[in-house]
């Protein structure tokens, strides 16, 4: 799609022009055509048909012929607000058991097919939709709709009592990881209990209460899809390389004989309503208490919520917001922030804080200063330049929006579910460009300003003292003895015409076309490779500068980390305040930050402003001010972010896999630093840092772009007198890790429904076309898919986990192997036996015929989605550059996939994967799991991080 950005108020004055309705003509039986709507020149839209069957179900079809994709979405309008009292978690649970299989498809197989087609699946679930989408190469698009229909109209006589007790375990596995493990995991539970009336749509959690999923039953499941997973409460939206006249057929083949469900009527509106203010509070196993404030407002598409947006905007999103300047620059805060958040019922304004220790403020003085700002939105008012930033990055975010078939495609659903008009890109940005001072000012005093609100306190346990006031609500409980039960719907069955127990076969394979790249070396050294890509009017840019993590000594690391940071703060032309100013108004992003190799610069802009935004990046690269406040704020930002990590398991558990394979080496230290090296730090050693290391001669810049390379080159040739130089080379030393090979390295967390496990070694450093891409062929099977051995056995087979995976990583300098999953704590014992039964398997015997034939076929299929987007095309890019290799190596990758013998792979397997030659490490409550991990026979050697 290719299309001009034009000024908002050109886009205003063409609002939605070019939607029309047409009588049907040459449409297969049983489909009507609703509405299309064609591109206009000087339009940022989405042009699309919508088509009706007869039995309800919506079909929006995009043209996009840009990559021989296809993304398939169906969405259903059924999220956790239509659950019954006492049935929470149904659409999410119910989710998971979309993918267990149907009549035709077998348990697991979705995933496979898909896989094996070379694309990507998934499903979400939110308080007000559930929806279920593939991204594959267009000859793929049939089978993709047959698996579609077969779940939607041919699901029910597949459910088994063994599947619905696994992904329940799933699903409570889910829940643990995301919500009970994490900290502030619970904080969105309490609020919507607080906030909502008892038995309001909000009032309980999409993933469910733990007691609502231990009464959930089979009878239970069956209702919720009779009710409302019929094709007249569902949206199907196709969009990618396909004609809607070649498709149609298709569609009306599998979908239309599934019978319409009962119908679904539109819920009401809802916003919470407050007399008065709610204080509540809990305890969790936190670093920082939080507060927060929470005021009702209006629903998702009112006509105030543009200026609500923009209230927040002024109020806390980035440095030159409210919070910022009075909370986080003065070091009271290490985090405050506001939003507006909004949902098909309700939407909510909120403001939070996080308390810096060394302010000794508590919540209640947090909640008096996060009050005096609201008071200070009447003196300061709104100035043109609020307006002017909020409304260029709304047409940015709607511009980079269509970089991808699959964005395309969510906005279309979206988009017809909640308001019946699929593209409403123009309509949005006329509601935006229409906002004025005064609205602004009269939605803050109609529903912030003195209203009523729900205060939430999370204090670290044993700390009820920090709360901001004692609670005065407490929520009604729901009472089992009071559940009523609805009549029973009867079975819907489809008509059966074809059989459809056989698998459509899939068309040719597309041809893929690589980017078109040229290259260029900058007078001072860059290296530049870019892309022309004029699907969008936009530049995106990656510049990678050999200052990473790895160029600090083990006393200084984060040092890096730390000047990235500061390059992202003040100039010795601009404050930070200004810098952020000039580019939100450009709608540009500019983002500079270490890894370990590399400082990395990504900039993002629409290319009518890449001159602007590239002076700027100039700006900030070679004039850095380097200010003593910006520095001692942002080292206790660190400090208290590190401090916050050790409550996080995953980080415990990563940070143990460093320090056991790295030893006292760089590597093996947190890359954002210590809290020896953050305290010993001074401005001084990261200015030095900076003027030894951030020099141009090695580094690498690659760009893709709407703009030829006559009129990009001289923009990035700017970078080139300016800046000169070169920085010393890396010295950097990994020894062997000294660790006691086959031991259990246990670390302890306290409070954790969950442990982390990890099981690593150390393997093969990263390459393109040597071992390191083949043992990523053998892993495939072993843990590197949804269907993996793996995973298959810890999730879906035992129900132990929400997810297990396997995996090669690592740089040029060295690899790593990883088996990693967070588990039930109660069976952490049987998870690792799990593990090693598998690894020891696998490494004995290897894969079979039957996986490498289906590894083969899934990993040729996916180049078709690897150069999509402008990012994609960046990450693509980037490693042609770092390996200096041309785009001619993906055929020596296809070679090598091709004629890489089964035995080839398996001696890999043999050689990498002996569990003898591994650790194993686990992140939960010690004296809990010792005596169960004992009975694995296998040292445990108690870690200290």
């Amino acid at each position: 799609m290719k299309y001009s950005a034009l000024s908002l108020a050109l886009l205003v004055a063409l609002g939605v022009a070019g939607c029309t309705s047409q009588p049907q003509t040459n449409l297969p039986a049983g489909v009507k055509l609703v509405t299309t709507k064609s591109q206009q020149d000087s339009e940022i839209s989405l042009p699309y048909k919508k088509y009706q069957l007869d039995n309800g179900l919506t079909v929006i079809i995009h043209e996009d012929h840009s990559d021989p994709l296809v993304h398939v979405d169906v969405t259903y309008h059924v999220g956790s607000a239509r659950e019954e009292l006492g049935k929470s978690g149904f659409a999410h649970f119910f989710e998971h058991m979309m993918f267990q299989g149907s009549d035709n498809v077998g348990p697991e197989m979705h995933f496979k097919y898909v896989t094996e087609a070379g694309g990507t699946l998934n499903g979400t679930t939110n308080s007000d939709r559930t929806n279920y989408f593939q991204t594959v190469p267009v000859n793929q698009l049939e089978k993709m709709l047959w698996l579609e229909s077969d779940r939607m109209g041919y699901f029910l006589d597949s459910v088994t009592q063994e599947k619905f007790d696994i992904q329940l375990s799933t699903v409570k596995n889910e829940r643990g990881q995301r919500v009970d493990n994490q900290p502030y995991g619970r904080y969105w539970e309490q609020l919507a209990q607080a906030l909502y009336p008892y038995g309001h749509p909000y009032s309980w959690p999409v993933i469910g209460h733990m007691d609502d999923l231990n009464r959930a039953t089979m009878p239970d499941l069956k209702q919720f899809f009779l009710r409302w997973y019929g094709p007249n409460n569902a949206t199907l939206t196709i969009g990618g390389a396909v004609k809607a006249e070649d498709i149609l057929p298709m569609v009306q083949k599998y979908f239309g004989t599934i019978p319409a469900g009962p119908e679904v009527e539109k819920m009401a509106k809802a916003p919470a309503q407050l007399t008065a203010d709610r204080y509540v509070s809990m305890e969790d196993n936190v670093h920082l208490p939080l507060v927060s404030m929470t005021f009702p407002t209006v629903y998702a598409g009112h006509p105030d919520e543009p200026a609500l947006n923009i209230l927040a905007d002024i109020l806390g999103n980035g440095n030159n917001s409210l919070l910022y300047q009075s909370l986080v620059r003065p070091q009271i805060a290490v985090n405050a922030s506001a939003g507006h958040r909004c949902m098909e019922l309700a939407c909510t304004f909120s403001m939070s804080a996080l308390p810096h220790p060394a302010s000794g403020k508590n919540l209640a003085e947090i909640e008096q200063l996060l009050r005096q700002n609201l008071q200070q939105v009447a003196e300061r008012g709104v100035k043109p330049e609020d307006l002017a930033r909020a409304k260029a990055r709304i047409e940015a975010r709607s511009v980079f929006g269509l970089q991808s078939v699959a964005g395309k495609v969510s906005q279309l659903a979206y988009n017809e579910i909640f308001f019946g008009e699929p593209d409403r890109i123009a309509t949005v940005l006329a509601a935006f460009d229409a906002v004025t001072a005064e609205d602004v000012m009269r939605v803050y005093q109609q529903y912030v300003l003195n209203k009523a609100a729900v205060i939430s306190s999370v204090v670290p346990r044993g700390k009820r003292e920090l709360i901001a006031a004692a609670d005065n609500f407490t929520p009604q409980q729901f009472d089992p003895a009071t559940a009523t039960e609805s009549e029973p719907l009867p079975m819907r069955y489809a008509a059966q015409t074809f059989d459809r127990k056989v698998v459509p076969a899939a068309g040719a394979n597309p041809a893929i076309l690589l980017p078109d790249t040229w290259t260029t070396q900058l007078t001072n050294g860059i290296q530049v490779l870019a892309s022309i890509s004029d699907e969008t009017p936009t530049t995106a840019i990656l510049l990678r500068v050999p200052a990473g993590s790895f160029h600090n000594s083990v006393e200084q690391v984060g040092m890096a980390a730390m000047m990235a940071s500061l390059l992202n703060e003040s100039t010795e032309n601009y404050s930070t305040e200004q810098m952020s100013m000039a580019l939100e108004l450009l709608g540009s992003s500019v983002s500079f930050s270490a890894s370990d190799n590399e400082l990395n610069v990504f900039i993002s802009s629409l290319s009518r402003n890449l001159p602007q935004t590239l002076e700027l990046v100039q700006e900030k690269l070679l004039r850095p001010a380097f200010k003593e406040e910006d520095f001692n704020r942002l080292k206790q930002q660190r400090l208290q972010s590190l401090a916050q990590a050790q409550k996080n398991a995953g980080f415990l558990a990563d940070q143990a896999v460093r320090k056991l394979m790295f030893g006292d080496t760089v590597a093996g230290q947190p890359g954002i630093g210590t809290e020896q090296s953050l305290q010993a730090m001074t401005l001084e050693q990261v200015q030095a840092f900076y003027h030894a290391y951030v020099k141009p001669e090695g580094a690498q810049l690659v760009a893709v772009s709407d703009l030829p390379q006559q009129q990009l080159q001289p923009l990035l040739a700017q970078l080139a007198p300016q800046w000169q130089g070169k920085a010393p080379e890396l010295q950097l030393d990994l020894p062997a890790p000294k660790v006691q090979a086959g031991a259990i390295y246990l670390v302890h967390k306290d409070q954790s429904p969950q442990s982390e496990i990890r099981i690593v070694r150390r393997a093969i450093p990263r390459d393109l076309t040597g071992d390191f891409y083949r043992a990523g062929l053998m892993n495939f099977t072993l843990g590197g898919n949804f269907n993996s051995r793996i995973n298959l056995n810890l999730r879906e087979d035992k129900g132990y986990t929400y997810g297990a995976r396997t995996g090669f990583g690592g740089d040029q300098h060295v690899g790593i192997f990883t088996a990693s999953a967070a588990v039930r704590a109660d069976v952490t014992r049987e998870s690792i036996e799990e593990f090693l039964k598998e690894l020891n398997n696998y490494q004995q015997a290897g894969m079979t015929a039957d996986e490498l034939s289906f590894m083969r076929s899934a990993v040729n299929q996916s180049e078709a989605l690897r150069y999509e987007t402008p990012n994609a095309k960046l990450g693509f890019m980037a490693q042609m550059l770092e390996f200096n290799v041309g785009p001619e190596f993906t055929r020596e990758r296809n070679q090598i996939l091709q004629q890489t013998s089964l035995e080839q792979l398996n001696a890999l397997a043999s050689q990498y994967l002996s569990p003898a030659e591994m650790v194993i490490v686990v992140v939960g409550e010690a004296d809990k799991l010792k005596p169960e991990l004992a009975k694995l026979n296998l040292p445990i050697i108690e870690l200290t991080l």
